[in-house]
């Protein structure tokens, strides 16, 4: 196979957003533009879409739609609900635990609080990115604000204990966060079931619109503002809402929740597809897979290729056609090795030649062949002069 056509591999980065979700919001951008705060027809239009997008996201997620706090995406969503519960947590409550392998948006939070006079501990994980559950249980007590865990891992995919990690947090009363921003339309999330106080998600990853994300804040939470200067949001986020990211999201949660189970099935072909090609391609020992094994996301997949240079390596691929990542998109420019690697114990080898390949929208088995083809053919140029 032969294409001119670029290979996209970067969907935990963000992704295509689809035609059905872009027609959703187009009135909203043109002659429904109303502010929903405005009590004229054209804000009570827009009140109306708002609130439609939020009863449909909730019905989605197994919550209240009082439960829901529209943002501007994941990362908001991160600080709000880290400062937010914090803050509302009182003075004998000053501890974070989190772990070692959080989305920057956490671990910089976390940084922040730590300079304001939080303790923050950061759990450790083992060589496939699982938090220690004994260790993350002897660090939570009852000076603990709040337990922040990820649902699943940006760079490599990996799949955390939440229900056990969630009781753990109740038995202390310590308020407990969850970003699941890549989980979301992944795996089925229902939050009534769930021993979580806090979600955070992003439309962007689901081929919904940038600059809209959620945060889930259970109604038995108290939650402080992080933005002032207007009662949006129930007095939780300032601010006029972004009423077409509302709607768009809502429509793309609503695509990407429809059928997981197909999806992730087909998601996972791909994962497999490409790794049957370098197994095929590459000697023994050529390449290292990152991650757990079997409790993972479907659309995933973080490689290290010991003695090709990640850099060198993504470079080559996009001169060739295929674009795929070094891991987190908020840190690959930057030269610095994967820290969440680095928790994972792995060597220097695996740090500087880890590429992290992510499917969804666009990609077949046909197109992620031939891009492992060429990974196979980078690889080999560059490992094996």
């Amino acid at each position: 196979m032969s294409t001119n056509e670029p290979i996209y591999l970067d969907h935990a980065a963000t992704t295509p957003m689809r035609q059905e979700v872009l027609e959703s919001m187009l009135p909203y951008f043109t002659h429904m533009f109303g502010n929903p705060s405005s009590v004229h027809r054209f804000g009570r239009d827009a009140k109306t879409a708002l609130t439609a997008a939020r009863d449909s996201l909730a019905q989605r997620l197994g919550c209240s739609p009082n439960e829901l706090v529209f943002t501007s995406g994941g990362t908001e969503s991160d600080n709000l609900a880290l400062f937010g519960a914090a803050s509302a947590a009182g003075a004998g409550r000053r501890k974070i635990v989190t772990t070692a392998v959080e989305h920057h948006a956490v671990l910089h939070a976390a940084e922040e609080l730590e300079r304001l006079g939080f303790e923050v501990v950061y759990a450790p994980v083992d060589e496939t990115g699982r938090v220690d559950l004994a260790a993350l249980e002897a660090a939570i007590d009852d000076k603990t604000a709040v337990v922040s865990v990820m649902f699943g891992n940006n760079e490599v995919g990996t799949l955390q204990p939440i229900e056990a990690i969630g009781e753990l947090a109740r038995r202390r009363g310590a308020a407990f966060h969850v970003d699941a921003v890549q989980a979301l339309g992944h795996v089925p999330i229902d939050l009534a079931a769930l021993p979580v106080d806090l979600m955070s998600f992003s439309a962007h990853k689901i081929n919904g619109p940038k600059g809209v994300g959620l945060l889930y804040a259970s109604r038995r939470l108290k939650l402080h503002a992080r933005a002032f200067g207007g009662p949006q949001e129930r007095g939780r986020r300032a601010g006029t809402e972004n009423v077409a990211g509302a709607v768009g999201f809502a429509k793309a949660a609503e695509l990407a929740c429809a059928d997981i189970e197909r999806r992730s099935a087909e998601l996972a072909a791909l994962r497999e597809a490409m790794l049957t090609t370098f197994e095929r391609l590459l000697p023994p020992g050529a390449f290292v897979v990152n991650g757990h094994p079997t409790e993972r996301l479907p659309h995933i997949l973080n490689v290290s290729f010991p003695g090709a240079s990640t850099d060198t390596a993504l470079m080559n691929l996009d001169l060739d056609g295929v674009a795929a990542a070094s891991g987190s998109a908020c840190a690959s420019g930057s030269l610095e090795p994967s820290h969440v690697l680095r928790a994972m114990g792995a060597d220097d080898a695996r740090l500087r030649s880890a590429i992290r390949f992510s499917f969804g929208e666009g990609n077949c088995l046909k197109s992620v062949t031939f891009a492992a083809e060429k990974t196979a053919t980078v690889v080999k140029r560059l490992a094996y002069k």
